[in-house]
């Protein structure tokens, strides 16, 4: 079998393995606190197409009075014996703030933290009292100066006190927001295999200017490139299901004061999985269709229980999609139009895992039956002069009858 461990919330697959038996062990090494969660598993046969169970109960990290505390050799240890610990850092509000607006950074260490110092840059601007298990700074009226990367770290309780490690960076940017938000696409626009390569494209209203390239809402950028256009490309090589996500971009001027853009809708970047063979389609009524008149498309897949999303050529997003326990799907579309006809496609994905998708069913035509060209018009006008024929002549009756009775008769 091979199994699959998860991070309960995320889902995207943590580690994947093939055992020998019926048991997996998924190590986790230099464990951190940001390890610590829910996790789940699940398994499947190695065959084509895979059977797949379903995931497991979430091992939920137990509720006990708090234990003694050990240490294995890998832990990390400062010089003279001291246990050192990392910090989180948060800021709130992410993303690019706007002038004047207030700004809290959190620093958290589950510590025995006396002290909290925060630096900006690698420097230490700021320091206080640690209030539980961390504590809170706050900017309360940004300026353009304040933007930069920040970090924190603590000071044990301790005599002599222990250190901690800095903490992560996360970077706060204030700036106006006055650019509008630019177009995000993927090339190819769709699932792609694993180890297959993509390329994310942004597009601003602004030359020279400095792209940043996010994914799944984390405020710290992926990728960063200062193109000479419009236009940013970022490439994404070796596909796997880690890289799966939601990604926006945005853009921001050069200078020490930038002017920052919104964020770009998000487009989503799915990982096209071998083991889900590509679906059917069909159209129902099959053969071409009346302006008017309503048709079908009808996907199915081989498993149950999971979502189709239904696709037009040319049109990199979604038209319809439905959740359903079978495996069969159906698109309608009344009062057709011309601007229905069109090649079709779909996709399917198990609901638990949204960027793991199939790959697209062949594709089917919609053929719309319209008059040939002129013909609305000569009918619409034949009818007018039909109309206008029968009002003059119902004009003229009216006159020759009010003639013939108005004329004064001779008597016999």
């Amino acid at each position: 079998m091979r199994f699959l461990l998860y991070y309960v919330g995320n889902t995207n697959v943590w580690q994947d393995m093939e055992p020998a038996g019926d048991v997996s062990e998924f190590p986790i090494c230099n464990v951190s606190w940001r390890d610590a969660g829910s996790y789940h598993c699940r398994y499947s046969t190695k065959s084509d197409p895979p059977m797949w169970s379903e995931p497991s109960d979430p091992m939920e990290p137990p509720s006990y009075p708090k234990p003694n505390i050990s240490l294995r050799p890998s832990a990390r240890v400062a010089p003279g014996g001291d246990v050192t610990i990392r910090p989180s850092i948060s800021v709130s509000p992410s993303g690019v703030i706007a002038p004047g607006r207030a700004v809290t950074i959190r620093c958290q260490c589950r510590c025995e933290a006396r002290r909290l110092f925060l630096y900006k840059d690698g420097i230490k601007i700021r320091e206080l009292n640690a209030a539980g298990d961390g504590g809170e700074f706050t900017i309360l009226s940004a300026r353009w100066e304040d933007s930069g990367s920040f970090s924190c770290r603590s000071r044990s309780r301790l005599e002599p006190p222990n250190w901690s490690d800095l903490s992560d960076y996360v970077r706060i940017v204030v700036a106006e927001t006055y650019y509008p938000k630019p177009s995000i696409s993927l090339r190819p626009s769709r699932g792609l295999g694993l180890r297959g390569a993509v390329t994310v494209r942004c597009r601003g209203w602004h030359q020279n200017v400095r792209f940043l390239l996010y994914k799944d809402g984390n405020q710290n950028a992926l990728q960063d490139v200062e193109p000479d256009g419009d236009v940013a490309e970022f490439p994404i090589r070796n596909m796997s299901w880690r890289i799966a996500g939601n990604y926006s971009c945005r853009y921001s001027t050069k200078s020490d004061r930038p002017i920052c853009s919104e964020p770009s809708d998000p487009v989503e970047l799915v990982v096209a999985e071998l083991s889900y063979p590509k679906p059917s389609i069909s159209l129902r009524p099959s053969g071409v269709v009346a302006l008017g008149g309503t048709v079908t498309i009808r996907c199915r897949g081989l498993y149950q229980n999971v979502r189709f999303l239904l696709y037009k050529d040319g049109n990199p997003n979604t038209l319809q999609d439905v959740e359903l326990a079978g495996d069969l799907a159906e698109f309608p579309i009344r009062n057709v139009s011309r601007r229905h006809a069109g090649s079709y496609s779909c996709y399917y994905h198990d609901k638990w895992y949204p960027f793991i998708w199939s790959h697209p069913s062949d594709p089917v035509e919609l053929v719309v039956a319209v008059a040939p060209s002129g013909c609305p018009d000569f009918i619409h006008t034949n009818i007018t002069h039909l109309v206008l024929g029968a009002v003059v002549l119902l004009v003229l009756e009216l006159i020759l009858a009010e003639t013939y009775y108005s004329h004064p008769r001779e008597a016999p």
